[in-house]
């Protein structure tokens, strides 16, 4: 029977949850983590302030958490893909010993030694503290794949400092899982005053089996889960409740053998689902899938979890510990310096990436908040000041970690952000790149539209003087200094119609060091369009497009004819609003000539819902349509600056 209690209460979250979500990125706008605010959030509606969330939906809502922890392993394992670490198996290895051993020795030594100074640990036996350290020391080994991957791809990072990081990052969180197992039932030993023997190794070992085990079925029941032709969504809904399903039978387990034998049997759920995501990402065909359906449903989740956590936290207790947080995130910083110059040396990375190895490390997030509350179910006595305090030293970590570890790629030269956009210098012109009967007839329809336009090409063979109105120049390479001899930093926008490789190459340049508007990609194989989409360009498959097209005009034969400029004495164009005249003026109050409509407006890159009340910035690109003549004088009346 569906408890009523927990209906409420998850509805209740829900909406704040939602809400969490929008208003946390408001954060992202004064350059924090997403994460940072959805915990903001969570912790303005818990009990100490709001009461949005009651203290109560911490243990009713359990299910949120542990459904969410075996999402955060699937994402974890997913990331850590055998071929992509090849070429730095070495630099990976010596560094992931170097932050695994040297941080987790140091952090739990610092830890007990200081237990006189931390609330919670003052009064606990020897063992207790020990017990307490190694915990402790554990969650600082691990990192954030999710807020790593967040950093790269916003740089698009590339390079082997790069690829190091990611690949310590992922293995570090596989292993962090091991060692946790073995730390947490150790942990339960220490403090209930049981002795160590024989049969607790054992023990230890055949728990850690069994979770193999069960990992290794799980991966496959996801396989054939992905085999089978159902919708996504479906698929989503599958994968998510295999994974609770993990922690379900891990609590019956954990009861059954605690009535049973008068020993609790645990296996570990975290494992578990990182074993199973580990097989699918790397002996499965459905690898680009799978990553896809976690992509999908990730940010929910996230919401969900992170706001659910800033709920449960005790502020009362926060308070209390901050002074104990700042300590503990000096002594993981100090843990990890200290493991990445030792690690990088080892692997005899160059000297600046053992002095700034650490920076990618800092910053920590759903496997360490997962772990916290681990530890904060499986010890009542103390968990709770455990968690609060480590929760804390994740937030400092999650708010100082991206800024370093964004300026330690840019240190080492492998960021590739994009270039800002040139300003609108007044005159439309482009550059096509490429020789052919297609990228001719281009250059001339285009001219034919009032614009100056460039054909580049390497072709040496090219008679001239047969092409008189045509502007062609010869470059040598494709590189940054032809881009320069174009100057292609004064163009509106660029063509590329040669090659995939050779319109990759000249892609980059141009996202990386000019900062073209806009960029259009003549596609020779469809495998490449990820490529030439994650650069911002926009992509013409020739494969398509022609049924594509056909397609339109059967649809929408008057729309189509007239948006392609078959109509006669009609066409289409772009302006952007420069005339300071039109700022701030609303669609409805414009002399708009009869024969044109407005048919979108582009605003900071994104597209808005316009109407007559809809008001001009400085900047706006508007597409219009109508007559020849009568753009002609729209391109007057918005360009004049």
């Amino acid at each position: 029977m569906i408890d009523s209690q927990v209906v409420t209460l998850l509805l209740g979250f829900l909406i704040v949850a939602i809400a969490s979500n929008q208003i946390a990125k408001k954060f992202q706008q004064l350059k924090l983590p997403l994460i940072t605010g959805l915990l903001i959030i969570g912790v303005i509606s818990g009990p100490f302030i709001l009461d949005l969330v009651p203290s109560v939906s911490k243990f009713k809502l359990q299910f949120v958490n542990d459904l969410s922890l075996a999402f955060i392993a699937f994402a974890a394992a997913a990331e850590l893909y055998l071929k992509d670490l090849r070429g730095r198996l070495k630099s990976i290895k010596w560094m992931t010993f170097g932050q695994l051993v040297v941080t987790f020795v140091m952090s739990a030594l610092a830890v007990y030694f200081l237990a006189d100074y931390i609330h919670f640990m003052q009064d606990m036996s020897a063992e207790a503290r020990i017990a307490a350290a190694i915990l402790t020391a554990t969650i600082f080994v691990a990192r954030s794949p999710a807020s790593a991957i967040a950093i790269i791809n916003e740089v698009r990072a590339k390079g082997p400092f790069t690829q190091t990081a990611m690949g310590v990052t992922v293995l570090k969180d596989f292993l962090v899982i091991i060692l946790f197992a073995i730390c947490m039932s150790l942990a339960s030993v220490l403090v209930k005053g049981s002795d160590l023997s024989f049969w607790f190794l054992l023990i230890i070992l055949v728990e850690l089996a069994t979770s193999f085990a069960l990992g290794y079925l799980v991966g496959r029941l996801i396989i054939m889960l992905l085999s089978f032709r159902i919708h996504k969504y479906a698929k989503i809904v599958y994968i998510l409740a295999l994974g609770y399903s993990v922690y379900l039978l891990y609590y019956f387990i954990k009861d059954y053998t605690a009535v049973e034998f008068g020993k609790e049997f645990l296996i570990e759920p975290l494992l578990i689902c990182i074993i199973g995501s580990f097989i699918v990402t790397n002996y499965s065909k459905y690898r680009h899938e799978f990553i896809k359906l976690l992509d999908d449903v990730g940010p929910l989740i996230y919401v969900c979890f992170f706001t659910l956590a800033g709920a449960s936290m005790s502020l009362d207790l926060l308070v209390k510990v901050w002074p104990i947080a700042l300590l503990f995130f000096a002594i993981r910083l100090v843990s990890m310096m200290i493991g990445a110059y030792i690690g990088g040396n080892l692997a005899g990375d160059p000297p600046l990436f053992n002095r700034i190895g650490w920076m990618p490390y800092i910053t920590q997030a759903g496997v360490g908040l997962g772990l916290a509350t681990i530890v904060a179910a499986n010890f009542p006595e103390w968990g709770q000041e455990f968690s609060t305090l480590i929760i804390a030293v994740i937030v400092i970590n999650q708010i100082v970690g991206p800024p370093f570890f964004k300026w330690a790629i840019n240190r080492v030269g492998e960021s590739h952000a994009r270039a800002s956009t040139p300003e609108f210098d007044g005159l439309r012109d482009a550059i096509v790149f490429g020789f052919e009967s297609q990228s001719v007839a281009l250059v001339r329809q285009l001219k034919s539209h009032g614009w100056e336009v460039k054909l580049a090409t390497r072709r040496k063979d090219i008679d001239k003087e047969e092409y008189p109105d045509i502007d062609i120049r010869i470059i040598e390479e494709l590189n940054l200094e032809a881009l320069n001899q174009l100057d292609a930093n004064l163009s509106e926008a660029a063509v590329l119609m040669l090659t995939d490789d050779e319109n990759e190459q000249v892609a980059e340049l141009i996202y990386e060091h000019v900062g073209t508007k806009d960029v259009i990609v003549r596609l020779n194989n469809h495998y490449n369009f990820d490529k030439f989409h994650k650069l911002g360009a926009l992509v013409v498959d020739p494969s398509t497009a022609m049924v594509s097209l056909m397609d339109h005009f059967v649809r929408s034969p008057q729309a189509t004819s007239l948006l392609l400029g078959m109509q006669e004495g009609q066409d289409t164009i772009d302006l952007q609003v420069l005339n300071p005249n039109l700022f701030g003026l609303s669609l409805r109050d414009m002399r708009l000539p009869q024969d044109v409509i407005i048919l979108s407006i582009r605003r900071k890159g994104q597209m808005i819902i316009s109407h007559g009340y809809t008001r001009l910035r400085k900047g706006d690109w508007i597409t219009m349509v109508g007559s020849t003549e009568s753009l002609d004088k729209m391109t007057l009346l918005f360009d004049n600056d």
